[in-house]
Order: structure tokens, then C-alpha cells, then sequence
């Protein structure tokens, strides 16, 4: 018998962060469910793509990226922007950048109230944050312990997901963090306590040199768990408006309790779409017969965008010349990691700096003012931040041609919490030809402002003393502190930081703008869920793998409890 012929009882397709966690979380339920697990890409275990100070690199690897870019941006001088998203086990975890923050205790409450359910609250996600990871917040080098001071009571020890700080770091982070305090930037001791507030060393999903995916969760998995992988879905099965499986390249795979799609905001709805659910004035366009009209499909798609700002550094700084300069030397940093994980490429790019910070000017600009009221009273809220700010984002390694000489910062400025809503939509009949992407990035007039505020409250960092001794000159900046420059900077150099969101959204019965309800169940389809990062009704204010994999443990915990899967665990969890 092929596995095609087989029937499971839960078939999660996407093998990414959500998916992982998910199909990880049903397997292992006391009462072993058969759990099928869908991946569109290979299976990858070549250790080089687990180099830590590589791991900026691994998304130019075209066999795992699919490569997509979004529609002209017409607020973006008409640009295309890089879209990418992992086409391997692992999904996207294991082409980004290692960052692994969880968001704001806020945007948890936020969610829930949206939503109606507690299922959502803080306290329940994060004790779920706590069960995914075994976190090692150890600072090895004493003189640089002032930098984090982690609560063990906000952190798990358990977890498939080994995270924490690097063990060695580049010899210019501590000047830089301290640079920063002296600017006025308060520290944040952890930045993932549900208080991001601040400037934190970034916790990372790496450990020992080596970078964590999703497969992470999948080891030592039951034999009740299949993976199977190149089976990109085209469709959901459906008998009437009820999900009974799904079809991958002329396979048919069949679910006796639930279909979980967990594809990602790009992926996701073009599944639903391809199967009759979705906006029916734009599946008949292309000849799909309509199953269930639902015109959130498609909709309310979200993301953080970033700019960089890059000065040329004194080079008694730091010592990336010498390194980055040397391929001798790279190459037998090389030799080193894969022998024991360690050597300057467990160094180099490995541990960066962070802070999530508010602007008081952009509160009171009118663009805020001219908010809904709701909207304000969440962006004001303790722990939502209006920004990001970021230190030593290794830009050499992604566009060698930006700068010949090492001894450079570069820092990112990202929004936070963007009020432009964009969209995803088909463009062929094709269920294996990709939906348009179009964010809208800043289409909205307070993204405009935002965008203003924030980056010249960060280039003012820059421009104190404390920064200022070691700066030699500046690389990459508007060429002026003008509105319009600063405005158009952003347009020619915005960038995703593929956090993409909210296309099936979750909301309450009777909500026009949403998908799915609190249990990720898809309206008006039986059997058929979505548990990805598609499902947002809040885009949170982190670095989104996180959540991702914090959204598949939530629905396994909905789902065990609903089944009874495990009677014994589920009030712990729940």
C-alpha cells in the first residue's frame, strides 16, 4: 500500500516553524494519532547550512527559496521586493536570519480580546514559548554579563528549540550597546520577558555554532508522525463544504478527522482559493467553481519592513578586516566548525544587538492623531513598541558589493505595527503558479510618518559622541535629515523582513474581515483549519518565526483538547 492510499487522522500540510510544532504536538498526544506531515520542498541535512556566522547567506540558495518577489510597489518607486520563503523541511526557518524574539506581552492580550478567546492571552503563550525552547542565556565572557540578565521563570529548559546568545561575540557589540546607553537608549535585560522595550542582545536561534530549523522539533518523533517531502498541495478534498484530504501532484492524501494547512500567508490562501474557497467574484474569474465564498481569503496581508543606515567604522574597532579580508582564514574557520562547531565562524555575524523602541514624536503627529481610537490606545499600550533597531546586520555577506572594507556598522530601522493592509491574489488558473504579492508598502499616510520619525530618531544615535569618535564616515544614509529625503530614502531602499501576515485572518463569528474562528477553523468548511502565521489578526511586534511556531503548538493544544488526545496534559497547556 503507497502512503497515498492511506487514510490518517490529522494531515498538517507545510512543513515549516507552525507545521513542525504542530505535527510534533499531535504526534506525541498520549492517545498517538497517525499524523501525515506535507512538505513542498526537500529534506536538506547538509550540516554547511547550519553554519551560525553563515546563516545570513542561506536564502541565495535558490534549490531552497521559492523565490518570490511582490507586484511594483507603487509607493516604492515602483520596485519589486524580495519575498523569500523557504522551500525545504523546516520552511522558512531555515533560510532567515536566526533571530528569535517572541513580541510584547500586549500584542498576546490584543489577540485574545480580537478573537474573544483566552486561548490567546499572554500567560497561555507564553508558558507555550516556554515549552518550545531550551533557552542558554549563559554569557560566557564575565565582562560582558552587565548586557542580559534573563529570568529563568520567562524561559524553558525542556524544549526541541535551543536558543539563546552566542558564545563569543565580534570585539565592537559591547562599545556599540554601550554607545547606545549613552545616547539615551535604555537597556532591556531580555528582550523575550513579553517587555521588548529597549535595547537587548539578541537571542538567537542557534546554538553551539550551528543554527536551529523546525526540524529541530521533529527528532525522536513517534513512528505515528509521516513526513513526506517534495508533495507540494495543490488542493483540499472536499466532499460537500467538508475537508477529507488533499492532492499533491496527482496524489491523494486522506484526513478521517482534520486538514491543518500551515503554508504561510503566501501559500496558504492560494490552497484555499485552488480548492472553491475564497473572494467567488475572483475564483470564477479564473474558472474556479465557488465552494465557499470567503473574501477574507487573500486580504489584510501585513509585514515589518526595514531601511539600513551604515557608517565606516575605525578599524582598531574591530578585527573583520583581518577575517573577511582573508579567505585563508575563512576557509579555515571553516575546517574548524565542522569539526567542533566552534572558531570565528560561531563569531562573526553571530550575536547582534536589538532594541524595540517608542517615538513620542510620532504620537503626536497628526497622522496618529487621525488613528481610529482603538488604534492609538493599542500603540500607546506599555509594552507595543513603534519601532525596531538593529546593530551589526552583516551586510557584506548579502551585498558584498556595498562596501570593499569591513570595518563598518550596519544598523536596520524597522516599523513596527504598519497600518498599510495589502493583499494576495491569483493570477492564473494554475494552482501551481504562485498568487501576486502586493503589501502596499507605505500607502498609508501614518507609514509615511512613521517611517520619517523613526529612522531620524535613529540616525540621532548615530550622531552622539559616544558613536561619533569612532565613526570615520558615513556609508548608507538619506543625503539629508529633510522629510523628503529621509521619505524618499525609504522608497528606494525598503526592504521585507518576509514577516508576512493576516491574508486568512482569525476572527469572530461574523467578521467580515476574518477567515478562520479562535480554533482555526475555516468558516463554512468542515474538518478544514489553518494554523500559520496567515491567521494574525495582530502582526506582533517581533521577529515573526517565533510566533509561527508558538501558532502550530496552539492549535495542536486546541485540537488535542477538542479530541481528547490526551486528557492528562491538556489542563496543564490549556
Amino acid at each position: 500500500m503507497t502512503s497515498a492510499d492511506r487514510t490518517w487522522d490529522f494531515i498538517v500540510v507545510g512543513g515549516g516553524p507552525a507545521g513542525c510544532a504542530l505535527a510534533a504536538t499531535l504526534a506525541r498526544s498520549a492517545k498517538r494519532p497517525q499524523v501525515l506531515l506535507l512538505e513542498a520542498g526537500r529534506r536538506n541535512d547538509d550540516l554547511a547550512l547550519r553554519v551560525d556566522g553563515q546563516r545570513w547567506q542561506t536564502f541565495m540558495n535558490g534549490d531552497l527559496n521559492w523565490g518570490y518577489k511582490t507586484t511594483p510597489q507603487d509607493h516604492c518607486n515602483g520596485r519589486e521586493i524580495d519575498y523569500s520563503r523557504g522551500k525545504v523541511l523546516g520552511g522558512s526557518s531555515a533560510i532567515n536570519f536566526g533571530v528569535y524574539t517572541v513580541g510584547a506581552r500586549d500584542d498576546y492580550e490584543e489577540w485574545a480580546s480580537l478573537v474573544g478567546d483566552d486561548l490567546f492571552r499572554w500567560e497561555r503563550m507564553q508558558a507555550r514559548f516556554r515549552g518550545l525552547e531550551t533557552f542558554n542565556g549563559a554569557i560566557v565572557d564575565k565582562n560582558n554579563a552587565k548586557y542580559a540578565a534573563p529570568k529563568t521563570s520567562d524561559h524553558g529548559s525542556l524544549g526541541g528549540l535551543k536558543v539563546g546568545y552566542a558564545a563569543e561575540w565580534e570585539q565592537d557589540l559591547p562599545l556599540m550597546m554601550d554607545n547606545f546607553e549613552q545616547a539615551g537608549l535604555a537597556r532591556n535585560p531580555d528582550h523575550n520577558s513579553g517587555d521588548p522595550i529597549g535595547m537587548a542582545l539578541v537571542i538567537n536561534s542557534s546554538h553551539q555554532g550551528r543554527r536551529v530549523t523546525a526540524t529541530d522539533l521533529l527528532t525522536g518523533a513517534p513512528s505515528n508522525l509521516t513526513v513526506i517531502t517534495e508533495a507540494p498541495v495543490q488542493r483540499v478534498i472536499l466532499e460537500g463544504t467538508k475537508a477529507v484530504g488533499v492532492e499533491a501532484k496527482g496524489a491523494r492524501y486522506l484526513a478521517a478527522r482534520e486538514v491543518i494547512l500551515t503554508t504561510g500567508s503566501l501559500d496558504t490562501p492560494k490552497i484555499l482559493m485552488h480548492s472553491g474557497i475564497g473572494p467567488a467574484a475572483e475564483l470564477q474569474k479564473f474558472q474556479i467553481p465557488v465552494v465557499k465564498d470567503l473574501p477574507a481569503v487573500g486580504q489584510g496581508l501585513r509585514d515589518h519592513f526595514f531601511a539600513p543606515l551604515c557608517f565606516k567604522r575605525d578599524p582598531t574597532t574591530n578585527d573583520r578586516n583581518a577575517f573577511f579580508g582573508d579567505k585563508a582564514a575563512m576557509d579555515s574557520a571553516l575546517t574548524q566548525w565542522q569539526k567542533d562547531g566552534t572558531g570565528p565562524w560561531a563569531r562573526y555575524s553571530c550575536q547582534i544587538g536589538a532594541g524595540w523602541l517608542k517615538s513620542d514624536r510620532l504620537v503626536q503627529s497628526s497622522e496618529f492623531k487621525a488613528l481610529p481610537l482603538a488604534v492609538q490606545d493599542y500603540l500607546q499600550r506599555g509594552t507595543v513598541p513603534h519601532y525596531e533597531f538593529m546593530t551589526h546586520f552583516p551586510l557584506h555577506l548579502i551585498s558584498p558589493e556595498a562596501t570593499p572594507d569591513y570595518s563598518y556598522v550596519c544598523m536596520l530601522v524597522f516599523l513596527m505595527n504598519e497600518q498599510s493592509s495589502g493583499e494576495v491574489r491569483l493570477q492564473s488558473s494554475d494552482p501551481d503558479v504562485p498568487l501576486l504579492f502586493d503589501p502596499k508598502f507605505l500607502s498609508h499616510p501614518f507609514d509615511r510618518r512613521a517611517c520619517i520619525e523613526i529612522y531620524r530618531q535613529a540616525w540621532e544615535v548615530t550622531k552622539h559622541e559616544s558613536f561619533q569618535k569612532d565613526t570615520m564616515s558615513t556609508l548608507i544614509a538619506p543625503p539629508s535629515d529633510s522629510d523628503e529625503d529621509i521619505l524618499e530614502f525609504w522608497k528606494n531602499t525598503l526592504g521585507s523582513s518576509w514577516h508576512m501576515s493576516g491574508t486568512t485572518k482569525m476572527g469572530k463569528t461574523g467578521d467580515k474581515d476574518a477567515a478562520v474562528d479562535s480554533r482555526f477553523r475555516v468558516f463554512g468548511i468542515e474538518q478544514l483549519r489553518v494554523a500559520d502565521l496567515s491567521v494574525l489578526p495582530v502582526l506582533t511586534n517581533n521577529h515573526t518565526q517565533a510566533t509561527a511556531y508558538v501558532t502550530g503548538v496552539t492549535c495542536g493544544d486546541a485540537l488535542v483538547e477538542e479530541y481528547g488526545l490526551d486528557t492528562l496534559a491538556k489542563e496543564s497547556r490549556l
